[in-house]
């Protein structure tokens, strides 16, 4: 059996690592992250079950380390990506650096559209491929005010940004056989954050975001919200609400109450 190649961002713990781990009995894998030390004790852990890996160390906050992994995408012999490197960066706006802006966003938002635009030319001459890309729920929380939620302004901008890029890449590239999908989990038990989720008791394991995500690319499901139960549902007033906004705003009037306003 031909054995597909799988790149993964992200891979030297939680997530990332879920998702070698599941897919290193069919795939063989590139695994991509900061931590060279780390990725060298899980590419040992998959070798010894029997997957070729590749490590490529490789720091997303930059462009030289964006340029390293699109680089090893253009060979064109990847068939799946997995964008699943990130951070919080949780805090007011104005308590952030503004240096700390461009790297966060540079890892959480241009980095996977980067490896996405690399993947793509490969993965269409070989007529199959698979993309996922793990944001996160917050992607949806720009309007929630719950007091308990974090400072999130530009966590949520960047994870925004990767789910309206994928939810438009999928209407792009429907008519190919590529496969693509946005992960949104909650709360997930990882080191991620300074390892806030292991002190969450509802926080879900990375095992389990990465098998459902894995599980919902088999069901063609663009959107995979681990959690949530009824998501055709939700998508649905999500895309009903999406057409009146876009539909009823996309007029050549003014609406009546800046109309009144301005008489």
């Amino acid at each position: 059996m031909t054995r597909t190649l799988a790149l993964i961002t992200g891979a030297s713990s939680g997530i990332g690592a879920a998702y070698a781990r599941l897919l290193a009995d069919d795939h063989d894998l590139v695994l991509v992250a900061r931590r060279a030390d780390r990725l060298a004790d899980l590419a040992e852990e998959l070798r010894a079950g029997g997957a070729a890996v590749e490590v490529l160390p490789a720091d997303l906050m930059t462009h030289d380390g964006i340029n390293h992994v699109t680089g090893r995408l253009a060979a064109g012999d990847v068939g799946m990506l997995i964008n699943n490197a990130g951070a919080g960066g949780y805090a007011p706006l104005t308590d952030v650096e503004p240096a700390d802006i461009n790297r966060l966003l540079t890892l959480n938002a241009v980095a996977p559209i980067q490896l996405v635009r690399a993947a793509l030319p490969g993965m269409l001459a070989a007529g199959t491929g698979s993309i996922i890309t793990v944001a996160s729920l917050l992607a949806f929380s720009a309007g929630v005010t719950d007091p308990r939620a974090p400072r999130r302004t530009l966590y949520v901008a960047a994870k925004a940004a990767t789910l309206s890029f994928t939810r438009t890449l999928a209407a792009e590239i429907a008519d190919t056989p590529l496969r693509v999908q946005v992960v949104c989990p909650g709360v997930v038990a990882t080191e991620w954050n300074g390892g806030a989720g292991h002190d969450i008791p509802w926080a879900m394991s990375p095992e389990d975001v990465a098998s459902a995500s894995l599980t919902g690319l088999r069901l063609g499901e663009t959107i995979c919200a681990p959690g949530l139960e009824d998501q055709d549902s939700a998508l649905d007033i999500l895309l009903a609400a999406e057409a009146a906004f876009v539909t009823g705003g996309n007029q050549p009037s003014l609406a009546a109450r800046y109309a009144q306003a301005s008489a």
